[in-house]
């Protein structure tokens, strides 16, 4: 069993899904793990990370309104606006889609559904660089296929 670990930089340009899919599978690649176990993890509280369809855009731009229903950045209640007017909802948007997700590696790839990507979820209006951790067990034992 091999750990391996790195960070991942993504570039935003305010509010949106960002693919990381290919960027995660590219890593795996470079490593060579082979099989067992992806972990993500955005150590931000006003970006977070979700799986989801990857395939039509129009599911994509349908989840970003749905955000922006649940939690817009124009109602009166909030309180916190410290650093400005999407403060508190982009806190509240990353605590409904969340911080971290558990991905099955096998044949060197993340074991996705046909139609599910991996994203991080910018909830800021504004430019920003991302960072996920992202850490792999590799279980995958070059021996036993040697005999």
């Amino acid at each position: 069993m091999k750990w391996y670990k790195s960070v991942l930089t993504i570039s935003t340009h305010g509010k949106g899904f960002y693919v990381l899919t290919d960027q995660v599978n590219a890593q795996l690649r470079l490593w060579k793990a082979q099989e067992g176990m992806c972990f993500l993890y955005c150590p931000h509280t006003s970006a977070s990370l979700t799986i989801n369809e990857s395939y039509d855009p129009t599911a994509q731009a349908d989840l970003e309104t749905a955000l922006e229903k649940m939690v817009p950045d124009t109602a009166r209640w909030y309180s916190h606006d410290l650093e400005g007017p999407d403060d508190a909802t982009s806190h509240i948007r990353t605590m409904l889609t969340g911080s971290s997700l558990m991905i099955p590696v096998d044949d060197g790839r993340l074991t996705l559904g046909t139609w599910q990507g991996v994203y991080l979820c910018e909830h800021r209006s504004y430019a920003h660089r991302r960072e996920v951790w992202m850490r792999v067990m590799d279980v995958f034992d070059e021996s036993k296929i040697r005999a």
